[in-house]
């Protein structure tokens, strides 16, 4: 019998690449296996991939991330600022998880894909709920001094050896 797969994942694409290709040595994710890792790991159903703003200069990375079965969102931006400003998408990702929560529409759990202290209340809400299963942090070095405080089953790090080994790019 097949467990059902209801966890949903979150990833802040700007945080992913900076924290994996900025790290020493730097390295790139395999988006194919990547999902796979999250979907056979921590049962995720949907993994939400959030990026800054549409580029027509990325639409390669965009049809990899859709192949590999990512759901793409991208931050609404006045057009007047299109490449002008970072893609900050960490709330776009909190109001999401939020809206959802509220209207009951996660049955699982929530992995976070981030090392970004801006989603650390977040965080601390949804271990209160019991709805965290795992932040994953891109690079730990990289990851807020904040997170310091939450327990040590609630984390791991993509860039441990045993992790990377299955989703590194080769």
């Amino acid at each position: 019998m097949s467990r059902e797969i209801k966890n949903i994942a979150y990833i802040d694409g700007q945080n992913l690449h900076m924290g994996t290709t900025k790290s020493d040595p730097s390295w790139r994710v395999d988006l194919v296996r990547f999902r796979v890792y999250l979907e056979k790991k921590y049962l995720v159903s949907k993994a939400y991939y959030y990026l800054g703003y549409l580029m027509e200069s990325n639409q390669e990375l965009y049809e990899q991330l859709q192949s590999a079965g990512f759901i793409v969102v991208f931050r609404e931006h006045n057009s007047l600022m299109l490449g002008k400003k970072k893609g900050n998408v960490d709330s776009d990702i909190i109001f999401s998880i939020m809206k959802r929560l509220y209207h009951n529409e996660i049955e699982g759990k929530i992995i976070l894909v981030s090392g970004d202290g801006d989603y650390k209340m977040l965080v601390d809400f949804l271990i209160e709920q019991k709805r965290l299963l795992k932040v994953l942090f891109p690079n730990r070095k990289f990851a807020s001094s904040l997170y310091k405080s939450i327990g040590g089953e609630y984390f791991d790090s993509l860039e441990n050896p045993d992790v990377r080994a299955k989703i590194e790019h080769k």
